[in-house]
């Protein structure tokens, strides 16, 4: 595969240990990096961004195979795996650094994320408007290696038993025909 058959979606979810562990499991999906993106701070650490002051958001970095999944699928499993409703929080984890964001790459997928944002909301899914930002992708900042499947190296660690491994359960349940071998 190259890279011109390869595209790129960019998802703030809250906390990129769950996104990551949730994406990589569907067919496509190429590879998925954590990192931070919309943000002022040119070099972002894990620390600094937790700190709330940057304005990043943490976020993954999907590349995939169009052919073989589409950007809506992402955003259908984007949007099954995390609360839109909750504006900077997800669960406990709370700061603008977890907000729900999409970050486009072009126009079709702006186009895209904000057609399925209305549908979502007009199907009331949820007791509480989407409040998910669609904004142009910036600089993405790659996280520390340490983070870089997290969930796969420390299943037994408590956040990812309490709060990891129910998002990849998830999608292992409503993505089961869309599952990598």
């Amino acid at each position: 595969m190259t890279a011109e058959t390869t595209a790129v979606a960019t998802l703030g979810g809250g906390c990129f240990w769950c996104t990551e562990a949730a994406f990589e499991q569907l067919a496509g999906v190429v590879s998925v990096r954590p990192g931070y993106m919309g943000g002022v701070d040119p070099a972002p650490t894990y620390e600094k961004v937790c700190g709330g002051a940057t304005g990043h958001a943490e976020v993954v970095q999907i590349a995939f195979d169009p052919a073989k999944i589409d950007f809506r699928t992402l955003l259908t499993a984007f949007f099954a795996i995390h609360d839109p409703t909750t504006p900077n929080r997800q669960g406990h984890d709370v700061g603008t650094q977890y907000r729900s964001a999409i970050f486009h790459h072009d126009e079709t997928q702006r186009e895209l994320a904000q057609a399925l944002i209305g549908e979502l909301d007009a199907q009331g899914l949820w007791s509480a408007p989407i409040v998910t930002e669609v904004v142009p992708a910036t600089t993405f900042h790659v996280a520390e290696d340490y983070h870089h499947g997290y969930f796969r190296r420390n299943p037994w660690q408590g956040y990812c038993q309490a709060v990891v491994a129910p998002k990849a359960l998830k999608i292992r349940h409503l993505f089961a025909d869309r599952l990598a071998v």
